[in-house]
């Protein structure tokens, strides 16, 4: 059964202007993801990925009914699975099964979560 869905957008060009402060990406990223991120070599690659965590973050805590500011970016990780898909672990929500996509153009990123129970 569904228990949220929830979707975000935002403008690669926001990233990149938040992207001068290098406490932003720490703020959004996971220990994980920040290494990840660094080893990217080119500035429009790691805005993609920054803007696609981003999006997908925002996107987890519309579905689960929170919003950002009950959970933090920090609660939430996305991690790829062996096909390299983007998968969200959560901690509090490790019993719902949760489905993540990412997408983005050059000027934009956009995710979409849906949560569901497991029953």
């Amino acid at each position: 059964m569904i228990k949220g869905i929830g979707i975000d957008i935002i403008e690669l060009k926001r990233i990149v202007n938040s992207m001068q402060n290098k406490r932003f990406a720490e703020r959004i990223l996971t220990p994980a993801e920040r290494v990840i991120y660094e080893g990217f070599k080119g500035e429009k690659r790691k805005a993609e990925y920054l803007a696609g965590r981003f999006a997908a973050k925002e996107a987890f805590a519309k579905a689960a009914g929170e919003g950002i500011g009950k959970l933090s970016f920090q609660d939430i990780e996305i991690i790829a699975d062996e096909k390299g898909a983007p998968k969200i672990k959560v901690e509090r929500y490790a019993d719902r099964t949760v489905h993540v996509s990412i997408t983005h153009t050059d000027d934009y990123a956009a995710a979409q979560v849906i949560i569901e129970d497991r029953n």
